[in-house]
């Protein structure tokens, strides 16, 4: 054969290796089918925080919104759920518990899951997150709060404040004496209420209170009406306050709004020249006359008794000896007619 006929029979004998090869991989199952796909690998998800913001406040419970920060990352993550579960401090007793369906997770990344706890307004909590995928638990966290009934519900909440002098002793409540007669002492109590908001703050009310320091008799209380307060400003509301003279008295000042205490702070007036108190000291026994705080004795409202006919000024019965001996002999007597 010669060179020439050989170079024909080549793309011949191409055509028929590929004709062989064609049907060979058709008789044979499989042989030309792609090759099998690699399992996925199962979704991780990694639990980075978990944060604690305050939703709303009412008078008997909180309501707090935790937000959870998810990493995903490799394949999905199916069926996702995290459970927030508020466990009271104090008890151990659990308080709540709220569960957040997620869902599948299949995007590399971060996550936010927001969810909310209702708790009592009281004590502290362990608030823990858990994750599961597919059912099983997969991560934890705990966050623990402290101190809920300190947080003021939104009906209480005023930028109105009593001022705080810094760096410094002097009260919030003062008073100057502005007379004294039978017997009686007239005082001028003011105090200072300071806007902390950024808006103009009205429909405020302030009772002021004069409470005898050893037996927190009332001598006396008065009520001011306080117009408006601009932000960043401070109002001086003053009212006159009689009381017996000779006392040591707590100046209470209570600030009302809408019908809510919204705030409360002390001072004293020390009335007694011999001595005297201060908002914390505890309290002791003087010779206290109740008949001074009694209405027309000194201008008070305590509503005190007034003394009776069997009282005597030392607070001892008010029996005579005289009347001793007659109802003894008046009992001997009575004796010896049941005898005979």
């Amino acid at each position: 054969m010669s060179r020439m006929q050989r170079e024909r029979l080549l793309p011949v004998a191409a055509v028929v290796i590929l004709v062989v090869t064609v049907a060979a991989a058709a008789a044979i199952p499989g042989a030309i089918s792609p090759p099998p796909e690699r399992d996925e690998p199962p979704g991780i998800v990694d639990l980075r925080e978990t944060t604690v913001a305050t939703q709303s406040v009412s008078g008997s419970t909180v309501t707090l919104s935790l937000t959870s920060y998810l990493v995903h990352e490799r394949g999905t993550a199916e069926n996702v759920t995290v459970v927030y579960r508020a466990t009271d401090s104090d008890t151990g007793f659990v308080a709540t518990t709220t569960r957040i369906d997620v869902g599948d997770l299949s995007r590399d990344g971060e996550h936010q899951v927001t969810g909310n706890v209702t708790v009592e307004r009281q004590g502290g909590y362990r608030l823990d997150t858990i994750v599961y995928v597919n059912g099983t638990r997969v991560q934890t966290g705990r966050t623990e709060i402290r101190g809920v009934g300190t947080l003021t519900p939104e009906y209480a909440r005023t930028p109105v404040t009593f001022h705080q002098f810094d760096r410094t002793d002097l009260p919030a409540v003062e008073y100057r004496i502005q007379s004294v007669q039978d017997n009686t002492t007239t005082m001028q109590v003011t105090t200072s209420l300071t806007n902390q908001g950024s808006t103009e703050n009205d429909g405020l009310r302030l009772v002021l209170t004069a409470r005898q320091a050893d037996s927190n008799i009332v001598a006396d209380t008065a009520t001011v009406d306080i117009g408006s307060i601009q932000p960043g400003r401070t109002a001086q509301p003053t009212a006159t306050l009689t009381v017996p003279t000779e006392y040591n008295y707590y100046l209470d000042a209570v600030l009302w709004k809408d019908g809510v205490i919204v705030g409360t702070t002390r001072a004293v007036a020390n009335l007694d020249p011999t001595e005297t108190i201060s908002t914390n000291q505890t309290t002791r026994e003087v010779g206290l006359e109740v008949g001074d705080f009694t209405k027309g004795g000194g201008g008070g409202d305590g509503g005190a008794p007034q003394p009776t006919e069997e009282t005597t000024s030392a607070g001892s019965p008010g029996f005579t000896a005289l009347a001793s001996i007659v109802a003894l002999l008046g009992t001997v007597l009575l004796a010896r007619r049941w005898s005979a």
